[in-house]
């Protein structure tokens, strides 16, 4: 991996840019864009995955229609509203290189977490009788901020995991996706939305090797 990420949460991913660079915010001066990658699966189909990075690394480099391969982390923040409190998630780049394709990358979708679990897991069957179990993980990164990073587990490790219990360490590999879901507001008028979360491949409980993470969520 590339040097200066933080090694608790990593993550490289590679695919098509599909939107145009939109400003998102400013940090010390410092601004952030947000855009969109198509990032392909196993299954020929793609997970649409939000990207926020510095001004410091565009430099008119990144165009709609690029294939680009990125490494950072996967961070939450915060978003008020007068519709309330809402998760947002994203990849922040650390660094990137331009690709000729993204079939030149033989896995576009990698991510790492070693984090706490910090809401009892939730186990759950789907409506097709595929068992899952909902994790949300806190993963600590410097000045005492935390990302909040919903994952979930299947088969097997959804039948493990439903028995961790919050404060607990794990690890986990997998890779960051997006799913649609309908939601039926109070008007009864039925929207479509997405989210992002980890699918985990592989998971570990590790002996608690740092404090458990319990600040609000932070963003930049």
């Amino acid at each position: 991996m590339v040097g200066n990420i933080i090694e608790n949460n990593m993550v490289t991913i590679a695919g098509k840019v599909v939107s145009d660079l939109e400003f998102s915010h400013e940090v010390y001066g410092e601004g952030f864009y947000r855009m969109y990658l198509e990032v392909p699966r196993l299954s020929n189909t793609y997970d649409l995955i939000p990207v926020t990075i510095s001004e410091r690394l565009l430099k008119d480099k990144i165009q709609k229609g690029n294939c680009i391969e990125l490494e950072g982390q996967f961070r939450s923040y915060n978003s008020y509203s007068s519709e309330g409190n809402k998760l947002i998630l994203t990849v922040f780049a650390r660094e990137f290189r331009l690709l000729d394709s993204v079939e030149s990358v033989k896995n576009p979708n990698q991510v790492f977490l070693n984090g706490f679990i910090c809401k009892k897991p939730v186990y759950r069957m789907t409506p097709f009788g595929r068992e899952i179990t909902d994790i949300l993980l806190a993963v600590n990164r410097p000045y005492n901020k935390s990302d909040y990073i919903p994952c979930i587990s299947w088969g097997r490790n959804a039948r493990y995991s439903e028995s961790l219990n919050v404060g607990d360490n794990l690890k986990i590999w997998g890779r960051v996706q997006s799913r649609t879901y309908q939601k039926t507001l109070e008007t009864g008028e039925v929207i479509t939305k997405v989210a992002y979360e980890v699918s985990i491949s592989k998971m570990k409980k590790c002996k608690n090797e740092d404090k458990f993470a319990t600040s609000g969520v932070q963003g930049e």
